[in-house]
């Protein structure tokens, strides 16, 4: 395996597969070992596939946040039943993910912004979400040192944080102690149907007989369903992050602004990052999709940095069908690992600085990027596919996977077996994105 620009705590996978599993789910991220919690805990006979290494990809490059504030109103009933979740996880798995109730602080720096948050702090509250915003004294004490330009911050107390680069592998150890198979350094290649629904996976190292599967490949996975013949729109969107010490204890919580967020470590470090603004890798489905993508570019255009590079060129490169009995793309990228983008970093860093000067001393330690999944409307899909029975599909976070990760578990677990769902599941039905392919191919 390529080695990583950050820590990640180790997982030893499964020696062996085994010849059948009631649900097999592919891909070891936060949404895949949350999901195979949820069905290992009910009982299920339940194998999980990791082409690489438990939570390498996006799942443990990501900031660490787990809110409620500021989500969508159609997400925001699951972003709270994860955060529930997210409390009793350390207890439930028995291990430390690194989850706290600290809160979390968006700050306003603009009249535009402030007129922002208070509208969202109406959101909230008809959700019954306990965001509000702060005094000016409580400003100063909750963020000492600050340069004194802040208007306002909307604050959210039962907000948290995590560490990801923990908790994604301490939950899959969880699901495997409780039952379920984790397989890793092994590829899924695709899937075997019989008389018009799924009976199998095909891995690099065999075929095990299956009932349900579950999509959970981030980034991968609009291109493993399209060798299925299923269009599932996604995009991927670049996140660059770094680690940097050097400076004291400003505040225990997670904040942002309009252009820079700051995460306290565990570790005593600080995770930072540009905010509002990731980087758009052109690729060929940016043209084949733009159609999907149009209405939300009007009002999102300015968040995103479109570049076009070698990334455009390795994706026209990438074969979008395949035989399952030869190597795929799966083989050969065992861990998308991209580049760093240290001027997105420095940049954050710089602005950073100035609005905390205690950032003025702080050393860069470690610098990397993350691939996000992002569909049209910034919902996940959660749930079956029509077109072939037995196939599920829980990817297109649009880089909130991490925080809404066990409460998408839990849904996806339901949905399968037939459940009465933790939230309302047709907010994030595949057919909302797709509506001409509700049923059956065979119909």
């Amino acid at each position: 395996m390529q080695s990583l620009s950050f820590p990640l705590a180790p997982f030893a996978g499964d020696a062996d597969l085994p010849e059948a599993a009631d649900v097999v789910v592919i891909g070891g991220g936060i949404i895949g070992v949350c999901t195979a919690l949820e069905l290992a805990e009910r009982g299920v006979s339940v194998l999980l596939c990791e082409k690489g290494l438990i939570g390498a990809e996006q799942s443990s490059r990501n900031w660490g946040w787990t809110r409620q504030m500021g989500r969508d109103p159609r997400e925001l009933p699951l972003c709270m039943e994860s955060l529930r979740l997210w409390a009793g996880m350390n207890e439930r798995i028995g291990a430390d993910t690194g989850w706290r109730r600290t809160g979390i602080a968006y700050l306003s720096y603009t009249r535009r912004e402030l007129d922002h948050w208070r509208n969202w702090e109406k959101i909230g509250a008809e959700h019954g979400v306990d965001g509000r915003m702060l005094s000016r004294t409580e400003i100063d004490t909750r963020l000492p040192g600050n340069d004194g330009r802040i208007l306002g911050v909307l604050h959210t107390g039962s907000d948290g944080k995590a560490e990801p680069w923990i908790a994604v592998p301490a939950i899959a150890a969880a699901a495997r102690a409780k039952g379920a198979r984790i397989v890793t350094g092994c590829a899924v290649r695709g899937i075997e149907t019989a008389s018009g629904r799924v009976s199998a996976v095909v891995t690099e190292r065999g075929t095990v007989a299956c009932r349900q599967v579950v999509i959970a490949a981030g980034m991968w996975s609009r291109l493993f369903a399209g060798n299925l013949g299923i269009d599932f729109p996604q995009l991927k969107v670049l996140g660059p992050v770094a680690r940097v010490e050097g400076v004291p204890l400003i505040s225990d919580m997670p904040v942002g602004a309009e252009n820079f967020a700051f995460r306290h470590r565990q570790d005593g470090g600080y995770t930072i990052a540009v905010r509002n603004r990731a980087i758009a890798p052109l690729t060929p489905d940016h043209f084949r999709l733009l159609g999907d993508y149009l209405p939300g570019l009007r009002t999102s255009w300015r968040e995103l940095s479109p570049r076009i590079g070698r990334t455009f060129l390795e994706d026209l490169a990438t074969a979008r069908r395949w035989a399952l009995d030869r190597r795929t793309i799966f083989e050969q990228v065992r861990i998308l690992n991209p580049d760093p983008v240290p001027g997105y970093t420095r940049k954050a860093l710089h602005r950073l600085a100035r609005a905390f000067p205690a950032f003025q001393g702080a050393r860069i330690t470690h610098e990397w990027a993350g691939y996000m999944d992002a569909t049209p409307d910034a919902i996940p899909v959660i749930g079956p596919v029509p077109a072939l029975p037995g196939l599920n599909i829980a990817s297109g976070f649009s880089g909130h996977g991490f925080g809404i990760g066990p409460g998408a578990g839990r849904m996806m677990a339901q949905l399968i077996l037939g459940e009465k769902t933790l939230v309302p599941a047709d907010v994030f039905a595949f057919t909302r994105l797709r509506p001409g392919q509700a049923q059956p191919a065979a119909a």
